[in-house]
């Protein structure tokens, strides 16, 4: 491996996923997506054109989980590594609870990625959680973003609507409607859309209103035909099996003989999670319907891992109680069995081999099927299929000519097709043989991965050379903060610029003299707006980050990248509307102009008086608000976020960028700048400063210059040796 062959971060948050005995069908987010992105991984960093991969997802330590989920970095290979990054506590949570907290894991997979000293050369996102997550860390790194959807919003919400649900019974579960604006954006910002089929593209994102925009590939995905192997190996003397799998073979049998008077008839095979649209009602009911089917073969509904069906989530615990009361309705007893768990490692490749051997048929009857990866792990085992004719299952028997494909709302038709392969065997014959070859033709890991890196391998070169055109890539802020280890933050009015700007340019050639160690920002009360005009009118360039409306926004790069992880740390309890009611009926108090108020900052004039600040403060507290309030000028009274300031969006950028405190530099003229002159960050404060902050003197990292504005800036950075520091440490 060296440092040119690209290395590649996958992200799949949800959290359930380990690179040994995956728990499929444990609930809802553990279906074929985990086993899609750990075969990826593992194939991908396989490659001797690959340099490493990581695959992201988030840690868990609930004694609900298995320990597994609580490592932190798990080293599968030499060159992949399963990453898990905390986020929303450290509780297990169902993916659809976990977009209020991906702002948090966006920044702590920053954190981690600077102190790894290690940007990807390609993000790729799989599902729309993940999606939302990798399309961040494209814009802030300047790299191309690639997406999978595995399933989507827009087909999920008509499905449910079809089945009953209300519009908010359905956005209270799923937070659909939230999923489907995160997808329309990723689809407006990926380099690239990876699917399994052509009818993915044209029927599902064709929903979008975004789905012209990003370029589309389909790669199938595959499997893993060492451990999917045909069930005549086993027939086989030469072929000699591990313990492990004689083992999970004889467990298979025997779990199965609990429930089968008559184990030698053919099997017929579902494998699937207890969710609703995996229509397992309706497989049952047209075996409950057919006692011909019924007298031919048995039934095997593998569905998912449980223990208490009473203590599984709702939709879950409808689907099984209901396949209970269909097996009483139509006395299935000795014909039809529900195991409880199964080992994905050895007991499910087992068990295909046991109903091919058996000369069984493997069913998938979901009402939809972006894909179908059970049907593929069924064929190379030698099993022939049935499937729904909606999605991948097209493709695959298409493909394959291993099968039947059926209308899953009609049990008759399951029912028929499923006796039609029983009972004709030169069928069954033709479909299995044609299941194993073709499988090992079209669907192999081996060539998914080999078209996945030559397409990561085009967009990789496209944006090299596009940085190439470009000395500093306008869109790639987060390498340049990756790079930096001093930072000086200064306030605007009356510090960098003021009445006497004689030394502004002086300032302005030593921050570009520094460039390479030292990032520029400013912290001002100014909305990013006004703050851009008055630095363009004084000819200063554009700041690596922007701290505005007095530390509750922040701005990064040329492009003013509104800082969203920052907004949502901030949001927390933050009751904008209540505290200007609250505030309405002080006459002392005097709303500012619209365009100075923001999502979250409340600006109000008000003349200096003490008892007036009481009263303010006694009228939020008494009212339980949580709030920062911060007077300044002698006439300017901004309230906050409790959780924002300047001051404190500082400390937020040390934690993200992973820059110590100690290495800032502020600067400040009044009592709004207060704050961010306290503690750590090494502070100065010019001549031309204010009363206010008479206090700060003869506090310890605090400089009292002076010279006035960019002039005081500048000795306080040769007080300090800034510069000269930076520089010992660059060698």
């Amino acid at each position: 491996m060296t440092d040119r062959l690209p290395y590649v971060q996958l992200f799949s948050i949800h959290g359930l996923i380990r690179s040994q005995n995956l728990e499929l069908g444990r609930d809802s987010d553990t279906g074929g997506q985990i086993t899609y992105v750990l075969e990826l991984a593992r194939h991908l960093s396989a490659r001797d054109d690959i340099g490493r991969v990581d695959l992201f997802t988030r840690l868990i330590a609930d004694k609900r989980v298995s320990p597994d989920y609580a490592e932190p970095i798990e080293q599968v290979t030499d060159k992949f590594r399963i990453v898990r990054i905390q986020c929303g506590g450290r509780q297990y949570m169902r993916k659809e609870l976990l977009w209020p907290h991906l702002d948090e894991y966006v920044d702590k997979t920053i954190k981690f990625i600077k102190r790894q000293d290690a940007v990807a050369d390609i993000v790729h996102g799989h599902y729309p959680d993940a999606g939302y997550v990798a399309m961040e860390l494209s814009e802030f790194f300047g790299i191309p973003f690639v997406y999978t959807g595995h399933s989507l919003g827009r087909t999920k919400l008509s499905k449910l609507l079809a089945d009953g649900m209300t519009d908010a019974d359905i956005d209270k579960k799923y937070k659909i409607h939230r999923r489907i604006e995160a997808e329309e954006q990723i689809l407006a910002n990926a380099d690239l859309v990876v699917t399994s089929t052509q009818h993915e593209i044209e029927e599902q994102y064709g929903l979008y209103r975004n789905k012209k925009v990003p370029e589309y590939k389909v790669i199938p995905p595959g499997i893993d035909i060492d451990r999917f192997y045909p069930f005549y190996h086993d027939l086989i003397e030469e072929n000699s099996k591990s313990e492990n799998i004689k083992y999970a073979q004889a467990s298979i049998l025997r779990e199965l003989n609990r429930f089968f008077p008559h184990p030698d008839k053919p099997i017929i095979l579902a494998l699937c999670r207890p969710d609703k649209r995996k229509n397992i009602s309706g497989l049952v009911q047209a075996y409950g319907e057919d006692l011909e089917l019924q007298t031919m073969a048995n039934l095997a509904i593998f569905a998912g891992l449980r223990k208490d069906i009473d203590a599984m989530e709702e939709n879950e615990r409808d689907v099984l109680t209901r396949m209970l009361l269909m097996m009483d309705k139509y006395d299935l007893y000795g014909k039809m069995a529900i195991p409880k768990k199964h080992d994905f490692d050895y007991e499910v490749p087992a068990l295909y081999r046991i109903a091919a051997e058996k000369r069984g048929v493997f069913i998938n009857p979901a009402l939809t099927e972006p894909f179908g990866l059970t049907l593929l792990e069924a064929s190379a085992s030698g099993l022939p299929i049935v499937a729904t004719n909606d999605g991948g299952p097209n493709d695959i028997v298409r493909n394959c000519e291993n099968g039947i494909l059926i209308d899953p709302t009609r049990p008759r038709e399951i029912s028929a097709a499923l006796r039609k392969i029983i009972s004709d065997a030169p069928l069954w014959e033709k479909f299995s043989k044609n299941g194993i070859m073709n499988v090992n033709t079209y669907y192999t890991w081996q060539s998914h991965a080999g078209t996945y890196a030559a397409a990561i391998r085009k967009l990789i070169t496209a944006n090299q050379a596009s940085d190439m055109d470009t000395a500093v890539p306008s869109d790639a802020i987060g390498r340049r903060l990756m790079s930096l280890r001093y930072f000086l933050i200064t306030d605007i009015d009356n510090t960098l610029i003021g009445e006497d700007n004689s030394r502004l340019k002086d300032l302005l050639a030593v921050l570009a003299e520094h460039r390479e160690r030292i990032g520029f920002g400013i912290a001002t009360g100014r909305t990013v707006d006004s703050a851009t005009r008055i630095l363009k009118k004084h000819e200063v360039p554009q700041p690596d980050v922007m701290i505005c409306s007095v530390g509750s926004e922040i701005y990064y790069g040329a492009n003013r990248r509104f800082g969203q992880g920052w907004a949502t740390h901030i949001s927390h309890q933050w009751q904008r509307d209540k505290i200007v009611s609250l505030l309405k009926h002080f006459d002392f108090l005097r709303y500012q102009e619209e365009e100075t108020q923001r999502t979250f900052k409340i600006s109000y004039y008000m003349d200096p008086d003490e008892e007036r600040l009481a009263l303010v403060h006694d009228r939020l507290l008494s009212n339980r608000c949580r709030y920062n309030l911060i007077y300044s000028h002698g006439k300017y009274l901004d309230i906050l976020p409790y959780r924002a300031s300047k001051g404190k969006a500082i400390r937020y950028l040390s934690y993200k960028w992973v820059i110590p405190l100690r290495n800032f530099l502020v600067s400040g003229d009044s009592g709004n700048d207060e704050e961010m002159l306290r503690g750590e960050p090494r502070g100065v404060v010019v001549g031309n400063y204010s009363a206010e902050l008479e206090a700060l003197k003869g506090m310890r990292h605090i400089y009292f210059a002076k010279a006035p504005c960019a002039g005081g800036i500048l000795e306080g950075m040769n007080y300090y040796r800034f510069c000269e520091e930076n520089r010992g440490a660059a060698q």
